[in-house]
C-alpha cells in the first residue's frame, strides 16, 4: 500500500517545485526518480504529485538499491532526459 505524500512532507523537504521547474527548464519528457529505501513506499504518491503539474512527463521509479548519493542507477543515459535522486540528509556542496 502506498503511503501519503503529506506524511513524508512532515519531516522532509521534497523540493517538488524545484523538480517541476527543472523539468520545464530542460523540457524533459522522461524522468528517472531514485529514492532511498525509506522513501520507496511514498514513491507512487510523489509521482502523482509531480504528474499533477507535469501531465505530459513520464516518470520512472528506480526500484533497486540506493546506498547514497554516489549510488546512481546503471542505465543508458539516452533512455532518460533527467535523473532526480531523493535523499534523507542535506548534501553539502
Amino acid at each position: 500500500m502506498d503511503k501519503r505524500i503529506e506524511d513524508l512532507k512532515e519531516n522532509y523537504e521534497l523540493e517538488i517545485e524545484r523538480i517541476v521547474k527543472e523539468v520545464k527548464k530542460t523540457k524533459a519528457k522522461k524522468v528517472l526518480l531514485q529514492f532511498p529505501d525509506a522513501f520507496k513506499p511514498y514513491s507512487a504518491s510523489i509521482v502523482d504529485e509531480l504528474k499533477k503539474q507535469l501531465p505530459k512527463t513520464e516518470f520512472f521509479i528506480w526500484m533497486s538499491s540506493c546506498f547514497g548519493a554516489c549510488d546512481t542507477p546503471n542505465v543508458n543515459p539516452k533512455d532518460f532526459n533527467l535523473f532526480v535522486q531523493f535523499g534523507h540528509s542535506s548534501w553539502n556542496k
